[in-house]
Order: C-alpha cells, then sequence, then structure tokens
C-alpha cells in the first residue's frame, strides 16, 4: 500500500499546532534572535569606525599637520563599544540555544505521544498494509529528522531574514549606489536555491520513503533470524539488504549532492559581487564619497548577506529531508481512523455469552470473503472450527473482536450488536491466545497479570498451576521474577505459550478464544493442557481454533469453513455421519497420524 503523505501547508500547521504550548520559550528564544542579529548588523559599521579613525590620524601624521597623533582614547572607547557588541550576541546566543532546544524537543515529545496515541487508534488493516519497520521509521528516524532540522534551521532562517533587513538597512548608510550593486546577489542567490531545491526535494522524499523500507527490511530479518538460518537463506537475505541498501545509497548520493550545489554557486554570486563592489567603492573613496573604514563595513556586509544565505544552502539537505520526514509523520497522523463508536454506548449488565452471525458479510477488499455468514453460539458452548488455512477461520475472530467491521448483516454478543458497544468494553469481555505468541520485556509475574494488574499473588500462582506452567517457574533461578528479554527468546516457545495460556486463565474472561494455542507443545503435555483447559471452559463461552481435530471431538459445535464460509456445523459425531468435508478431512488426518506413528515403530 503506498504510504500516505500530508501537503507542505497540512505539515506547517501541524508543527505550530505542537509547538503551541511551548510559544512563550518560543518567542523569547526568537527576540534573543533579533538582539543577536541587531548586534551583528552593528559591527562592522563599528570596526569601520577604528579603520577610518586610524586613516584618517595617519594621513594627518603624513601631512605634518600639528598636534597630529593617534587617538588611542578614541580607539579604546570603540573596542570597548565593540566588546559590549560581542558580550550581547553571545548571551542573545546562549539564551536563544537553551529556550529553542526547551521548546522544541517538548514538541517533539509532544509528537511522539501523539504518534503513539495515534497508533492505538488506528484500525488493524493499517498495520497489514504497512510494514513493522516503516512505521517504527516514522516514530523514529522521522521525528528525529525533524527535531533536528528545527533545531538547526529554525534560529538560522529566521536570524538570516533579520539579517538581511539590518544590513540592507546600514548598507543603504553607507551608499545607495553600492548597495544596488551589492543586492544583486540575493535575486541570483533564490535563483539557484529555487532550480536546485526543485529538482532534490522529490529526491529526499525518495531518500525517505527507502529509509523506511530498509527499517522494514531489518526488521523482518532480525525477527526471522532463525528460519533464516535454518534453511539456508543467509545469502538471499544479504543480497535483499545489499539491493535495499545500494538503492538508499544512490537516492541518498542524488538528494545530497545536488543539494550540495547551492553552497558553491551562491558563493560564485559573492565573490563577483564583492570584486564589483570593491572596484566601485575605491572610486567612492578617492573621490571623498565614502571613508575607508564605511569600504571596510561595505564589504563585510555583503559576507554578512552571504553567510545566511550560504547556512540556509548548507542546511538546504536538512530543511528537505524535514520536509519529507513531516509529510510521512502528518500523512500517518492524517490516516483513517477506526469507526467512531455509538455515543452513547450499549452496555451488557450480565454477560451471559450467547454469541449470533447474523447473515455476515466481509472481505478485505470490494471482493467478499464472506458472503452469507450465520453462526448461533449458546452460552457456556465450546465452538470449534476448522477448515483448511487460509480458510477464514481467524478472520471471524477478528470481527468477532472488531479488528475489522463487517460490511454486511451483523454480530451480536447477548443481542447486542457489537457495533453499538464500546471497543474497549467489547474486548474486555474475551481473552485470546494466539498461535503466535506475545510476551514483553518484564518479570514473568508482570506478564501473567498484564490482564488483570489488580491480581493477587495466589491467584497469579494458581492461574500458572491451571496451565501447567507453575513447575517450570519454580525451576527458575528468579522464580516469578524472573526476566524476559525483549524479543522472549530466553524461554522456549512452548513455555512461552504456556505463559500466554496462563494470563488468559488469570482475566478470567466471559469468551475465551484459543488461535491454534496448544501448537508449540508436545503431546504429553497438550493432554495435560487439555485437561486444565476443559475445567477453564466450564460455564464459559469459547471458540477454538484447531488443526488437531483430535483435540475437539468433545466440541458442542463444530464449524467447517471453507473460503470464508460455513459448509457445515454440527457435533463431532453428526458430521462424521454426513460424510462430508469434515469427515474426509477427519480421516486424511487420522490416516496422516497412523502412518507417522508405523513409521516410528518400524
Amino acid at each position: 500500500m503506498e504510504n500516505k503523505k500530508a501537503s507542505v501547508s497540512s505539515c506547517v500547521r501541524g508543527v505550530l499546532h505542537f509547538l503551541r504550548p511551548y510559544r512563550g520559550k518560543a518567542i523569547l528564544a526568537l527576540f534573543m534572535v533579533i538582539v543577536s542579529q541587531l548586534t551583528f548588523a552593528l559591527n562592522p559599521s563599528v570596526e569601520g569606525l577604528i579603520t577610518s579613525q586610524l586613516t584618517q590620524d595617519a594621513m594627518e601624521i603624513v601631512n605634518g599637520t600639528p598636534g597630529a597623533h593617534v587617538h588611542f582614547d578614541v580607539i579604546l572607547r570603540i573596542m570597548l563599544v565593540l566588546l559590549g557588541l560581542y558580550l550581547l550576541k553571545t548571551v542573545s546566543q546562549l539564551i536563544t540555544s537553551f529556550f529553542l532546544t526547551d521548546a522544541i524537543q517538548g514538541a517533539m515529545h509532544d509528537l511522539r505521544n501523539a504518534l503513539q496515541q495515534k497508533i492505538q487508534r488506528l484500525p488493524v488493516r493499517y498495520f497489514d498494509d504497512h510494514a513493522f519497520g516503516d512505521v517504527l521509521s516514522r516514530v523514529t528516524n522521522d521525528v528525529d529528522a525533524l527535531s533536528n532540522a528545527l533545531q538547526q534551521t529554525l534560529t538560522r532562517v529566521f536570524g538570516g531574514i533579520l539579517t538581511f533587513l539590518f544590513v540592507i538597512t546600514m548598507m543603504l548608510t553607507i551608499n545607495a549606489t553600492m548597495t544596488l550593486v551589492a543586492l544583486i546577489i540575493i535575486p541570483l542567490s533564490l535563483l539557484i536555491t529555487r532550480i536546485v531545491v526543485g529538482h532534490s526535494q522529490r529526491l529526499f522524499d525518495e531518500q525517505q520513503t527507502t529509509l523506511g523500507e530498509l527499517n522494514g527490511t531489518i526488521t523482518e530479518m532480525y525477527g526471522g533470524f532463525s528460519e533464516i538460518v535454518l534453511y539456508g537463506k543467509q545469502a538471499d537475505a544479504v543480497d535483499t539488504f545489499r539491493n535495499v541498501n545500494e538503492r538508499m545509497c544512490r537516492s541518498s548520493f542524488k538528494a545530497q549532492f545536488v543539494s550540495s550545489l547551492i553552497s558553491p554557486l551562491v558563493s560564485l554570486c559573492t565573490y563577483l559581487t564583492i570584486g564589483a563592489v570593491a572596484v566601485l567603492g575605491c572610486l567612492f573613496v578617492i573621490d571623498g564619497t565614502i571613508r575607508v573604514g564605511q569600504l571596510q563595513a561595505f564589504i563585510r556586509y555583503i559576507w554578512q548577506i552571504n553567510d545566511p544565505l550560504s547556512q540556509i544552502s548548507q542546511l538546504s539537505a536538512q530543511v528537505q529531508a524535514a520536509f519529507a520526514a513531516m509529510g510521512r509523520i502528518f500523512g500517518m497522523l492524517e490516516e483513517e481512523e477506526e469507526v467512531a463508536e455509538k455515543d452513547p454506548p450499549e452496555t451488557i449488565a450480565d454477560v451471559r455469552g450467547q454469541v449470533t452471525f447474523d447473515h455476515v458479510q466481509f472481505g478485505y477488499d470490494d471482493n467478499l470473503l464472506m458472503k452469507d455468514v450465520n453462526i448461533s453460539v449458546q452460552p457456556g458452548q465450546m465452538v470449534a472450527l476448522v477448515g483448511p488455512t487460509g480458510a477464514g477461520k481467524t478472520t471471524l475472530m477478528n470481527l468477532l473482536l472488531r479488528f475489522y467491521d463487517v460490511k454486511g448483516g451483523s454480530i451480536k454478543i447477548d443481542g447486542v450488536d457489537i457495533r453499538d458497544m464500546k471497543r474497549e468494553d467489547l474486548r474486555s469481555l474475551f481473552s485470546l491466545v494466539l498461535q503466535d505468541t506475545w510476551l514483553f520485556n518484564g518479570t514473568i509475574y508482570d506478564n501473567l497479570r498484564y490482564g488483570r494488574l489488580n491480581a493477587r499473588k495466589d491467584e497469579v500462582i494458581e492461574a500458572a498451576k491451571t496451565a501447567n506452567i507453575h513447575h517450570y517457574i519454580r525451576t527458575l533461578s528468579h522464580g516469578y521474577d524472573t526476566m524476559i528479554n525483549e524479543e522472549g527468546n530466553n524461554i522456549s516457545q512452548g513455555e512461552k505459550q504456556l505463559l500466554t495460556i496462563a494470563r488468559a486463565i488469570l482475566k478470567d474472561p466471559q469468551i475465551l478464544i484459543l488461535d491454534e494455542a496448544t501448537s508449540s507443545v508436545d503431546t504429553r503435555l497438550e493432554k495435560m493442557l487439555q485437561e486444565a483447559m476443559t475445567r477453564v471452559m466450564q460455564n464459559r463461552t469459547s471458540f477454538v481454533i484447531a488443526h488437531r481435530l483430535s483435540t475437539i471431538k468433545n466440541a458442542d459445535l463444530i464449524l467447517v469453513i471453507q473460503n470464508g464460509n460455513i459448509v457445515e456445523q454440527g457435533t463431532h459425531e453428526s458430521l462424521l455421519a454426513q460424510q462430508g468435508v469434515y469427515e474426509k478431512l477427519y480421516h486424511s488426518q487420522f490416516a496422516d497420524q497412523q502412518t507417522e506413528e508405523g513409521a516410528a515403530l518400524a
């Protein structure tokens, strides 16, 4: 799916929105920029006074003027004024740096929080369509690019504008003709910048997009590192990374090189302008129109005009990267969120666990995967969903949890349409155990009580006993205080599965969903777990997605799903009697099991 990008105007409005709470600090910082640039503009003229005074004293001494001498007292006073200006400029720059940094970092803090909150409100389909690494890159790399650009360029751009205004004013006080000649540098520099930026901005957009792809590739590879090694695909992984890395290198080179052309071209214009002004200024000095110190100050002013132009040109790469990053950041913030909840929402006072799919229709795109699904589950029933991979078993559960919304019909719990409930209230009714386990960096105890933070220690232990994981936890050196690392790879997959089941048990949900929950445990442990789960599922509506049909013989209702639709439903015995799809699936699996057992005995 193509990444959404916000317009430049909406990006600027977005940045100003996040800076608004810190506007007092930002305004103070910008005021000190004015003070700094004002002193910067006064310095050349004051420095020129020294040159003019020394020149005048030297001429009087050469001409033999009575009492002629070097007026060190006047020069000392001028130098003291210069020292005051230098100190004022330094202090104002320090104040600017402190308060502007505080404001920008505060705004970036709020922006990261806003992105995190936005992620929580985005529909599941967004993460199905976007690589995890790309989402991560927006929250980290893109925000950093914006932060660095604001930190480095905001004062320089604002200061550059002030420099133009103050310096041009000072130049006009010296000589208007020379000023007009010197101002040629501005339109030439703007023209150069516009042409180069017009070509390079597209390249910076490509660079940021490729950076997101690079992060996605790295995340995917490290997430599946064991599988890559197992299947001997290291060379393929390296080739894939090299391909993305080369595209990143090419896009970065083009963007940086084209952008870097601004500085030398602007400097060339400056040198030509200085040459023209120097010749003209010398003529004015000869005929007495201006003094030598004023010519010196004027040359300095030309360099002062060049200084912000050169800085801005040097920062153009950073600015353009920031605009590309802003487009991705605010594009994400403008993404369509989950459908608004009903206000006021419906609630279920006494949850019994009756679940009804009434003529449900659904498809991930315009093509419907499910055309007319009807299911009636009574409170406390165990419902098993079987069928080939990709048939739509997990999709049904995603609809029940409102990870996706139906496109037709309705899903009801105890007669209440789930679309009329708050998502938080709806999902609080469920415990979900997935085939792909998820544990976070923390202790086993914290992971177990993730869904019920107020659980007592004895309740946590009882849940662990029910899931047959208590004994294993006690064998660990730190017991329930054992830390699980970020990847969760310091315990086995089967043990992680048992921990997630214990976590689901501790929550004590009204409805339980097990999606291949026993797929990572051995046969002996699975039988023990089945006994435990039988106790847990008593008087509780349960949905079990299973490939091992032997584990769901005792289900109250078995739904056979093909191509998103229910083709058969009933008990184990009634479905075998129908001699339909389920009967073929069961005997096929039984025959495979018999073959495996025979091979093992042989």
